[in-house]
């Protein structure tokens, strides 16, 4: 069976047949893949049994990245949680993986790494990662979703926000952007982390437009805590957040997930996807739990196989993430700013 290569970014098939998969998502959609390739120079391709001229009947969508630093390889896809094949059939997603491992040696690329939502062993592929993955179902009522919550460590602080009266503002201007960021810095730093790219989130609004979000949520004025979501028909998707620590107690972040999560409902979403969490990471992990969520397996896979990690693999991270919550903030975003490039 022949094989197609083609640009989302240039062929309307890929729109079309996102906006009519079942199982595409926001990851899927053109906006995104944009964002991708304006702000990390990532170019998006499409993998199809479908010729030119005809409709898309299946896609594998991926990135090619070309780093100095880590090599050169196909990711489908960077900075996104899950990226679904789009295909029905078993025996077409193996002629494709087929034709992709072809490619992968004639171009010399590194690897081929997917991310499927749904859990399966992929022929050819080996685990490369494995995360928790938090979805709630927005069937019942609000009232039924708000008697889900954890009474002590989310209700409890919903309302606790409530009575602090904390305001709440939304959109995606620049200047929201601006406070997301700064909160995000703060956040990323508590975490020795390096925060994405500032850049980032503005390709974000502009290629996404109103299916992406800023929520903010202010004590006396202050921003003390935002989350980023991303909607696409009938789900909305808890990307990022981010805090002030000194506020915690407020409620903050807890009112900005519960407002998200009533406006979906209202919308006529069917799921309030929050995604990924490091199976290591049990406080993230308890926090998703405690919204009333599903919690199922998210899995990686590579080919060739990923390389075991070494003790001194481990150290140089511990040392890393030492210097970096020693870094001045000018420093911390420049290496944000190359660092994500490298690493979708």
């Amino acid at each position: 069976m022949a094989i197609y290569a083609t640009d989302p970014l240039r062929d309307p098939r890929w729109a079309e047949m996102v906006e009519r998969h079942p199982r595409a998502s926001v990851f899927h959609t053109p906006g995104w893949l944009e964002a991708l390739r304006r702000t990390y120079g990532y170019e998006p391709v499409v993998y199809t049994t479908s010729p030119p001229k005809t409709d898309l009947t299946d896609g594998l969508v991926l990135c090619r990245i070309r780093s100095r630093i880590t090599g050169r390889r196909l990711v489908s896809l960077p900075f996104s949680d899950h990226c679904e094949p789009l295909t029905d059939c078993r025996e077409d997603l193996q002629t494709l993986l087929n034709s992709l491992e072809s490619t992968r040696s004639t171009e010399r690329w590194k690897y081929v790494e997917l991310r499927p939502r749904i859990p399966r062993a992929i022929p050819g592929m080996s685990l490369a990662q494995k995360y928790c993955l938090h979805s709630l179902d927005l069937g019942p009522e609000l009232d039924k979703l708000f008697r889900q919550l954890h009474k002590n460590s989310t209700q409890r602080k919903i309302r606790r926000a409530e009575r602090e009266r904390l305001t709440y503002d939304e959109g995606r201007s620049e200047a929201l952007v601006d406070t997301f960021y700064a909160l995000l810095l703060r956040t990323r730093r508590r975490h020795h982390l390096p925060p994405h790219p500032r850049v980032w989130f503005s390709q974000l609004a502009k290629c996404l437009g109103n299916n992406m979000k800023i929520r903010v949520a202010s004590k006396d004025g202050r921003p003390i805590a935002s989350i980023l979501t991303l909607s696409w028909k009938d789900v909305m998707v808890y990307k990022y957040g981010c805090s002030d620590e000194r506020f915690h107690s407020l409620g903050g972040m807890h009112l900005l997930l519960w407002t998200a999560i009533q406006e979906a409902k209202l919308d006529g979403c069917r799921e309030f996807d929050l995604g990924r969490s490091d199976c290591d990471d049990l406080g993230l992990i308890t926090f998703k739990d405690h919204w009333g969520t599903s919690r199922s397996e998210l899995t990686y896979w590579r080919h060739p196989a990923p390389a075991v990690p070494t003790a001194t693999t481990a150290l140089a991270q511990r040392l890393a993430k030492f210097a970096l919550a020693r870094f001045p903030d000018r420093l911390l975003i420049a290496t944000g700013n190359v660092f994500y490039k490298h690493i979708g």
